[in-house]
């Protein structure tokens, strides 16, 4: 019995079957994603870029969230991780925008505790999946478990959407 190749290979394998693509909005992994969904061999067939939103700013600017929003709630809130992706996805073209906002720490941010994450896949039919995990470490643990979660919701989306969408 073989072992399940990696998340990011399953996630590139599905996209590349299809012929759809995928794109990241990334805040608190500041390309980390990106890099684990280019990893793998023929990735490029697949993943078609992504912004680094770092600040808030360019939450905005490039990606689209809405200002009231990001003054009402602040970068750390699961409407502006959907918008992200939304956003990402819009701006790129590609079927799929996957975004991730939050807080590494080690000290908080906007009221937000270390750990507190949003996750968001927006898909080309307008339909938004969250993930809003609680994790805990170091700063280098909680943004590699994000990429982690993120990758891992990605490919339940893609998972739950085989055989719905047309080539």
């Amino acid at each position: 019995m073989s072992a399940r190749p990696p998340a990011p290979a399953q996630v590139v394998s599905l996209l590349a079957g299809r012929g759809e693509t995928v794109s990241v909005a990334e805040s608190l992994t500041a390309g980390l994603i990106g890099a684990a969904l280019t990893t793998p061999p023929g990735a490029s067939a697949a993943f078609v870029g992504g912004v680094l939103s770092y600040a808030t700013e360019l939450k905005h600017r490039l990606l689209g969230v809405p200002a009231e929003l990001l003054e009402r709630e602040g970068a750390v809130h699961p409407d502006v991780a959907a918008a992200m992706a939304e956003g990402v996805r819009l701006l790129t073209g590609s079927t799929y925008g996957l975004a991730a906002t939050g807080v590494a720490g080690p000290d908080p941010q906007d009221g937000k505790a270390p750990g507190t994450v949003h996750l968001a896949v927006s898909g080309p039919d307008g339909r938004v999946w969250h993930r809003d995990p609680r994790l805990a470490g170091t700063r280098e643990r909680i943004r590699e478990s994000t990429v982690n979660e993120a990758v891992d919701l990605l490919r339940g989306v893609l998972e739950a959407n085989v055989g719905e969408h047309s080539g």
